[in-house]
């Protein structure tokens, strides 16, 4: 992961820990009802960077063949 991935995914999830955090421990209503209502913002930005700069690394799909898991070949995973 490079750091335009890897910024919003640390961001975000920090951000949604504070959250938590606070509707459990504390009574700042105002800061708890900020972050709430910024979460789907920052979790869609989150997901368009991801998608926009993240890196595919499994293999390229040959011709006339299907997809499947990356980890099993198509007679094991048909045995499941």
């Amino acid at each position: 992961m490079n750091v335009k991935e890897k910024l919003p995914v640390w961001v975000v999830s920090s951000l949604l820990l504070v959250n938590c955090f606070l509707v459990f421990y504390t009574d700042w209503l105002h800061v708890i009802y900020f972050i709430s209502a910024i979460g789907p913002f920052l979790i869609v930005w989150m997901v368009y960077s991801v998608l926009k700069y993240g890196k595919y690394k499994a293999a390229d799909l040959q011709e006339e063949e299907e997809w499947g898991y990356a980890d099993r070949t198509k007679d094991e995973a048909g045995r499941l």
